[in-house]
């Protein structure tokens, strides 16, 4: 494909949106999270196009304002925009949205994005609010602790893109734009076979548009500004990554865990041994519980089902994010713990039976005596 001029290309309104987003509880109770934020004026918002009716959301988040506040990048002050969206599945996602001068160069675009990449500056405010948000919400929480884990993204907005004969360029001319750069933050050219292997994941709905997504970064070029399904679907994504990560992290610390608190209860001495692994026995059995309800309610909480153009990037979005290798790892943890709890369960039992075996011996042994003392 032909490279183009790009110190000619002009960004014609551009903005970076950082996405942070926090495991802050097992779930969240949106209803009374809106009672809790209503002075805040949140909102359940589902997609706005025309075929947004194709997503099927069991319970649609809510998302919130949260102010503006001040960046300086690069020496020059950027206003930030704040705001959060709140799943029902106990993840909040701070969005910190910094606008690019109008009308920039392609290359200039590129060098703000790789100048806010990682700002300290914008993890301090993320973690400031995030403060603010989940003191404002925690009634509304169950089980609320904030997990070390969490999902950084960015998304980089374009409404137009235009050459240097001032046009737009259509879908072709976009995607022979150079955003290793920007996407990858690399800052020496890649070879054309690195580019195909690193960036596949290329869409177009009409002739004036492109999302391009990676595993950190995206970049949506959208004319209407009002049309965010892309960024939503894509967040959610990002949502339900951080719960399977969350949970595969989870329970990856719970077997060794498990396995010492076993020979711990095997070399405890009772009364009853087979009340060794009463305990236990709960614990593996909510744990089980609790992580499949959850990873089952993360997974079904969006589902796509006529709409072609989204469906595909949300597929893409799941296979970028390992989604299927996430829940085959959990999964086989939770087999792990389902055959331990048969395991001891099974072993529990037979002390059981063990022990009323040695009952019934004592007691026909007892009425034995009992009867030759009367004779």
């Amino acid at each position: 494909m032909e490279r183009i001029d790009e110190s000619l290309v002009m960004v014609e309104t551009g903005a970076a949106i950082a996405y942070r987003l926090f495991d802050v509880g097992y779930a969240i109770d949106l209803e009374r999270a809106l009672d809790l934020l209503a002075t805040s004026g949140p909102e359940r918002v589902r997609p706005v196009r025309g075929e947004g009716q194709a997503l099927q959301i069991s319970n649609p988040p809510i998302t919130v304002l949260l102010g503006g506040e001040t960046l300086m990048l690069a020496n020059h002050s950027y206003d930030v925009e704040l705001s959060a969206r709140i799943f029902d599945f106990g993840v909040v996602s701070l969005r910190v949205k910094v606008r690019a001068e109008p009308m920039c160069p392609w290359t200039d675009f590129t060098l703000f994005g790789q100048r806010l990449h990682q700002h300290p500056s914008i993890t301090a405010i993320v973690q400031h609010h995030l403060r603010l948000l989940t003191e404002r919400i925690a009634p509304a929480v169950e089980r609320p602790s904030i997990a070390a884990l969490h999902e950084d993204y960015t998304v980089f907005r374009v409404a137009r893109i235009r050459g240097a004969d001032g046009e737009p360029l259509d879908a072709d001319a976009l995607a022979a734009l150079d955003v290793a750069p920007l996407l990858l933050n690399e800052t020496r050219p890649l070879s054309a076979d690195a580019r195909r292997e690193l960036l596949p994941h290329r869409f177009s709905y009409y002739g004036d548009d492109l999302a391009i997504l990676t595993w950190d970064n995206a970049l949506v070029v959208e004319p209407g500004e009002q049309d965010t399904d892309l960024q939503y679907i894509v967040e959610f994504a990002n949502a339900q990554l951080l719960e399977l990560r969350y949970y595969d992290a989870l329970l990856d610390a719970e077997l060794p865990r498990l396995y010492d608190d076993i020979e711990a209860a095997r070399a405890r001495h009772a009364v009853f041994p087979g009340r060794r692994f009463a305990a236990l026995l709960q614990r593996l059995q909510a744990q089980v519980a609790d992580s499949t309800e959850l990873v089952e309610r993360v997974e079904n909480a969006l589902k796509v089902t006529d709409d072609v153009y989204l469906a595909r990037v949300y597929s893409a979005a799941l296979e970028l994010f390992r989604g299927r290798t996430w829940r085959a790892g959990i999964d086989r943890k939770l087999a792990i713990l389902r055959d331990t709890y048969a395991m001891l369960n099974g072993e529990a039992q037979a002390a059981r039976s063990e022990t009323l075996e040695i009952a019934i011996v004592l007691l026909i042994v007892v009425e034995l005596v009992v009867g030759l003392a009367r004779a």
